[in-house]
């Protein structure tokens, strides 16, 4: 706006003082009315910048897609979250663990998020590492971030959704490679097995629940529940038979 706005004035006090009427050496032209290359002068200079402006914003916008893979060598960590009330639920398909409101990941490699939502929307934020994306039941959304240091990094539902909202909180731990298999390691070695039977306790709403894991994952989890066959936290709500399609070919390949 500047680059229009500072000429401008310039011109305004040029014009003002050249014109003057003491000044015999303006011209005067009371016939005048058109000029072509005033009309282009006038018209490309806005042009050019709504072009540029335009060019900046649709590039700079796809750049940060969050559904954009993050460049890198090493092999994505995949990452499937759950917004329950009023918890999150991590599983790492390929690891075959989970955890709830805890989450590890290491330093250095994408980190690739399938987010959907048990029931009420969310939106899984955390703040350090890139923006934040919503967590909606019935579909799945994806985020990708990357930690580039080790650290803990606090994340949160940035979207109220109810009594306990303001404890959706979790520690995001990068850590580096051998810590990072150690803890995979760990949490296979403890906690319970989440099967379907578990995850219906699980999604019932509770406030202030603890950082736990879960040694393993029943297969295809969270495609259930993106697709609503899943345990629900209520009986009143019913399968969302429209998102089976959609549900399928997002999570179809864990």
């Amino acid at each position: 706006m500047l680059a229009i706005v500072l000429p401008v004035f310039v011109l305004i006090a040029a014009f003002a003082f050249w014109f003057r009427a003491s000044n015999s050496r303006a011209f005067y032209w009371p016939d005048w009315e058109f000029s072509g290359h005033l009309e282009l002068i006038v018209w490309s200079i806005p042009t050019l910048v709504v072009v540029v402006l335009g060019g900046v914003a649709w590039f700079g916008s796809h750049d940060l897609d969050p559904y954009l893979p993050l460049p890198g060598k090493a092999k994505p960590v995949e990452v499937q979250v759950v917004a329950l009330d009023w918890k999150w639920l991590f599983i790492y398909p390929e690891e075959g663990v989970a955890s709830v409101n805890a989450i590890a990941v290491p330093v250095g490699v994408p980190i690739h998020f399938t987010i959907t939502s048990s029931g009420v929307m969310n939106s899984f934020f955390v703040p350090r590492l890139g923006s934040q994306i919503y967590a909606m039941a019935g579909m799945a959304s994806q985020l990708w971030l990357q930690a580039d240091k080790p650290g803990t990094f606090g994340g949160f539902s940035a979207n109220f959704s109810g009594e306990g909202f303001a404890d959706m909180r979790f520690d995001l731990k990068a850590l580096p490679q051998d810590d990072y298999a150690k803890w995979i390691a760990e949490a296979k070695a403890s906690g319970a097995d989440l099967d379907r039977s578990r995850y219906a306790e699980l999604v019932k709403p509770s406030m202030n629940v603890s950082p736990s894991a879960y040694r393993s994952v029943e297969p295809r989890l969270f495609e259930s529940i993106v697709n609503g066959t899943a345990p629900q936290s209520s009986a009143s709500i019913k399968p969302a038979l429209w998102a089976t399609g959609q549900g399928a070919r997002i999570c179809g390949r864990t």
